[in-house]
């Protein structure tokens, strides 16, 4: 690689650790009201590290040439794996500076645990496994009992998915005025749809932002409102406390919960029923949400592609799902847990009520394939090929039957989303979406298959292939695998798929291939 590339990678990262050493500091200011003081100093000391390394990046590099497009995606690859990494470090921190005594304080009265989940964290690769999955909104962790872990670290976990979320380093294009013109583009569109909103891409982030927060907040009142009529008696110091992390879990589509067992703690049919918008909100694209909020097209509910098929895979999903369950006789409420189950894999959430283990191979299937590897809208915080890709197969494997029956002299067209499609921009567009769709079928086998490997027949092919697609498609859900207990190596590549899965492959293997052969072109 040569060093032009390393000093544009190196201060595009040192801007993102900037920021990121902000994000990590906020957490203290929680710690700080529950009198959690070890974890408010974890997480300044971390907070500052990471800034001051970020600065230090950012002043070393500053006369680095202008992002090209060789250069946007893999920064977003390389930046992506130092924040996970650096986000580590807080659980580090904390985990080896709380005396044990201090830490057993978080345990709640009556628990039937006697040790706090934070000791886990003393393990390095545990805390990068956690991180990833937190800024990746993926919502698989190694928390056995999330409450014991403290009220600061509960919130650091959903701040992370949250800011994960809608974009880091779309974030740092709204924040901070490091990079302008045609490298804040390339860097805008490495991360996100590319959808531009407004004129400049720093006005566009910003308005990105302003929606997201908008409908968090709405969220957040919804929980909180929600939870004091169904569970009167809930205490409202825990109610505002649970809303304010699961809005941002479920906007961002991460699903971590402060629960001990997610959304099923509550025990409550009406609180899986009040838990299904935040998800399904999450769901939508962050465009669509623009175009609604801001320009009042609120006919887009029906009129967008992917909002349209979102909402008949919600309901129809659902239901197949619900009748799967109750022909296999595998879960005592069938419905209520198919509906939330499928809504949460299809939203790539992750939020559970249901103890997966105990499913039927049929039921695990459609859950995998029809909700979790399909996942949300494309421009949204989900994970997943997106619905947008799989329209994009499904409508040219229907135009090539259709074809058959043309005539050689017929101009070839396709009419998709309000857009027509001519020529070579049909196989364009399909051998794309294809492209991303083959990849992640081919690294949740693969994953599935090594992970049955490792663990010795201790589980099922079917768990395997659930965990592997939800660390893929940064889902969540969980088979009982991950845990602080899991095999190492499965660890690593868990880690590796979340962090593929939330850039969608390519990024990652583009900075694999420039680690090894260099930005110069070779044949194909």
């Amino acid at each position: 690689m040569r060093s032009s590339t390393y000093k544009i990678i190196l201060k595009q990262t040192g801007s993102l650790f900037i920021l990121l050493g902000a994000v990590i500091a906020v957490p203290a200011l929680v710690s700080a009201i529950y009198s959690e003081w070890y974890s408010a100093l974890g997480f300044l000391i971390s907070g500052l590290s990471v800034s001051c390394s970020g600065f230090i990046l950012n002043q070393v590099f500053h006369r680095s040439e202008e992002v090209q497009p060789v250069h946007a995606v893999i920064i977003a690859a390389f930046g992506w794996l130092g924040i996970t990494l650096m986000g580590a470090l807080p659980f580090f921190v904390i985990a080896w500076i709380t005396p044990d005594v201090v830490m057993n304080r978080f345990i709640p009265a009556g628990a039937d645990y006697s040790f706090s989940s934070l000791v886990y964290f003393r393990n390095f690769l545990h805390c990068f496994f956690e991180s990833m999955s937190a800024y990746t909104t993926t919502g698989l962790s190694m928390a056995v009992h999330e409450p014991s872990v403290g009220k600061g670290v509960l919130f650091y976990r959903s701040l992370a998915q949250w800011v994960g979320g809608a974009g880091f380093i779309v974030m740092v294009l709204a924040v901070m005025k490091q990079v302008s013109g045609k490298g804040a583009i390339l860097l805008y569109g490495s991360e996100s749809t590319g959808e531009r909103l407004k004129p400049k891409v720093i006005q566009t982030a910003r308005s990105i932002w302003k929606v997201y927060v908008y409908v968090t907040l709405f969220s957040f009142v919804y929980l909180v409102i929600g939870t004091s009529v169904i569970l009167p008696r809930y205490p409202l110091s825990e109610n505002i406390f649970d809303s304010i992390n699961h809005a941002m879990a479920g906007q961002s589509t991460g699903g971590f919960s402060t629960l001990d067992d997610s959304i099923a703690s509550y025990h409550s049919v009406y609180m899986d029923m009040l838990y299904l918008l935040p998800m399904i909100l999450g769901t939508f694209s962050l465009p669509f949400y623009y175009k609604v909020i801001y320009e009042k097209k609120f006919s887009e509910f029906w009129k967008d592609i992917q909002t349209r098929w979102l909402l008949l895979f919600f309901i129809f999903g659902s239901l197949i799902l619900s009748l799967l369950l109750l022909y296999a006789d595998a879960v005592p409420a069938p419905f209520r847990e198919g509906i939330f189950q499928f809504v949460s894999a299809m939203s790539t959430t992750g939020w559970q009520t249901s103890d997966m283990g105990h499913w039927d191979w049929l039921s695990i299937f459609f859950i995998t394939a029809a909700g979790m590897f399909i996942g949300g809208a494309s421009g949204g915080t989900v994970g997943g090929i997106k619905m947008i890709r799989a329209l994009i197969i499904s409508k040219v494997i229907r135009w090539q039957i259709s074809k058959v029956f043309l005539s050689s002299q017929t101009i070839q067209t396709l009419r998709f989303n309000n857009k027509k499609l001519i020529g070579e921009e049909i196989y364009e567009e399909f051998g794309k979406a294809a492209s991303i769709a083959i990849l992640f079928f081919l690294m949740i086998i693969g994953s599935a298959i090594l992970s049955t490997i490792v663990l010795h027949g201790t589980f099922r092919f079917s768990d395997a292939l659930v965990e592997s697609a939800s660390a893929q498609c940064t889902v969540g859900l969980s088979s009982g695998i991950t845990s602080p207990s899991m095999p190492p190596l499965l660890e690593v590549i868990y880690i590796f798929q979340m962090w593929s899965g939330r850039l969608e492959i390519v990024p990652v293997f583009a900075l694999i291939r420039v680690v090894f052969l260099g930005t110069r072109q070779t044949a194909i």
